[in-house]
């Protein structure tokens, strides 16, 4: 017992060092330690360990009040001690208080782990589940370990159900090719959502795991787009100042001038909190959309000036910045025209198809019998058939045999119609947003393509079928694959019906 509480003493001591040291650069001095719980004191504290580690935590919770979220993130550098990191983990797990800033002081730090392993690459292998039916990934291993001596919380089901959310986000972000689409998304604010209603749980190994990889990928692809961005408006700022100019355009009924625009931070807007810096990345966003509207100009501003732009070249930037100028409007029932689909497209759609089958496997193996033919999608109940459920099931699926080959083609068409029954979600929830809407329309041409294929391929399974049964089976399957093929046809052909 006496060595539990000196080995708490100990970590609460890191942290009050690393408080120390963080107080210090914020203000230039010292903050005064109370009598008794200074280094030299604690290294010698014997007798009475719970009251000096009652007073400790006062204390600690004092200085808490004065250190903000963005001051931890400052704090917190690729420099730290992993160890330090790790003690103020399992300081704010133990608090495990019911506050936002808790939370999100708990969020950095499990995240800053995450973004900094003691050997690189550690974190890369990705397990399926919480339930401990199924691997977990190495860095959920790792907090267990660390939170080894915590009393953590546990893990409800319908919080390990709101886990699932992340998995869909991580491929969400991925798809946002710039910064406007990004922030319109509102992902922030969805998962920061996301994140309240995980409550206590918050503080579980499984979700600490989890949210710093979605942080860890959103904070990436984030910085990538706002970085992009914020170089096209300093070019264009720049260009207008060579030519004598001043006021870029008007945001929010206030002029914005080149002077503003050198003003700009990246760094230091990238390392404050997103929740207090989020105005400002919205206020970025919508004066690149307002230099978005001017092509015209800002291509001719752009241009080389030694006199190598020539009139050819000069139209076909013209019209690349119509096209650019014309994607940001709404896109009419007539306006989509299929794209010519590309073979880096069909390998992309491949893989998520594989990810699909697999998550759908994983789920129908582990899930109660009775209730494995209905599983939760991200916005919608995947209802499974019989002979379905039982592919997925199948413990032959990689023989060289007939019962094999229907089984893989049921798998195959299932997974066609979760994609496509997703990316018609999609496509409905972005109709205002022609980016987005138009890359989700991509996705189901793609996916269309690859139902063409998949039912062709199914019919002639079909025919040499080992049995009657399976031939219905696969019939089945195909009709359900052709209506939601139908549907996506509808949803392109027009737009927001």
């Amino acid at each position: 017992m006496a060595e539990d509480l000196k080995f708490e003493l100990a970590i609460l001591a890191t942290v009050q060092g690393f408080y120390q040291k963080l107080m210090r650069d914020s203000l230039g001095g010292d903050v005064p330690i109370p009598s008794g719980l200074d280094e030299v004191s604690l290294r010698h504290s014997e007798s009475d360990l719970p009251e000096t580690l009652s007073r400790m935590y006062r204390w600690l919770h004092l200085l808490d009040m004065a250190i903000t979220p963005a001051m931890l993130r400052h704090a917190l550098t690729p420099e730290t001690d992993s160890e330090v990191a790790e003690a103020l983990l399992r300081y704010f797990v133990r608090r495990r208080e019911p506050s936002e800033v808790n939370r999100d002081k708990t969020d950095l730090i499990s995240t800053f782990l995450y973004r900094h392993p003691r050997v690189h690459g550690q974190w890369q292998q990705h397990g399926y589940g919480l339930d401990g039916s199924l691997p977990l990934s190495p860095f959920e291993i790792a907090l267990i370990e660390i939170l080894a001596d915590t009393d953590v919380p546990s893990l409800p089901e319908e919080h390990v159900q709101l886990l699932r959310n992340f998995d869909p986000l991580r491929e969400e972000i991925a798809r946002y090719r710039d910064f406007n689409s990004l922030i319109d998304s509102g992902i922030i604010s969805r998962v920061r959502e996301l994140k309240r209603w995980l409550d206590a749980s918050f503080y579980h190994p499984g979700v600490l795991a989890t949210v710093a990889a979605h942080n860890a990928a959103f904070g990436a692809r984030f910085d990538q787009l706002f970085e992009k961005a914020l170089g096209e408006i300093k070019q264009f700022a720049q260009a207008l100042d060579e030519m004598g100019g001043s006021i870029l355009s008007t945001v929010d009924g206030v002029e914005v001038t080149v002077d503003h625009v050198a003003a700009i931070e990246q760094k230091e807007m990238l390392q404050a909190d997103y929740g207090s810096a989020l105005e400002k990345f919205r206020r970025v966003s919508r004066l690149k959309k307002e230099l978005d509207r001017r092509p015209p100009i800002r291509k001719s501003l752009l241009a080389p000036s030694g006199g190598g732009t020539t009139k050819s070249s000069g139209a076909a930037a013209a019209a690349k910045a119509a096209r650019v100028a014309a994607a940001k409007e709404p896109v009419p029932a007539q306006a989509f025209q299929a794209p010519a689909i590309t073979a880096q497209q069909i390998s992309a759609e491949e893989g998520k198809l594989r990810r699909v089958e697999e998550s759908i496997r994983v789920f129908v193996r582990v899930a109660d019998p009775k209730y494995r033919q209905i599983v939760p999608m991200r916005f919608f109940n995947l209802t499974l058939t019989t002979a379905e459920a039982e592919a997925y099931n199948a413990s032959f699926l990689e023989e060289k045999s007939l019962r094999a080959d229907v089984a893989r083609t049921l798998i195959r068409m299932v997974s066609c119609v979760a994609r496509v029954n997703t990316e018609l979600e999609e496509l409905k929830r972005s109709h205002s947003m022609s980016s987005l809407w138009k890359l989700h329309a991509d996705a189901l041409v793609a996916l269309l393509e690859i139902a063409s294929t998949t039912t062709e391929e199914a019919v002639a399974v079909a025919k040499g079928a080992d049995s009657n049964a399976s031939a219905v089976a696969i019939h089945e399957t195909v009709h359900k694959l052709r209506v939601r093929s139908d549907l996506a046809v509808k949803a392109l052909a027009h737009p927001g019906s």
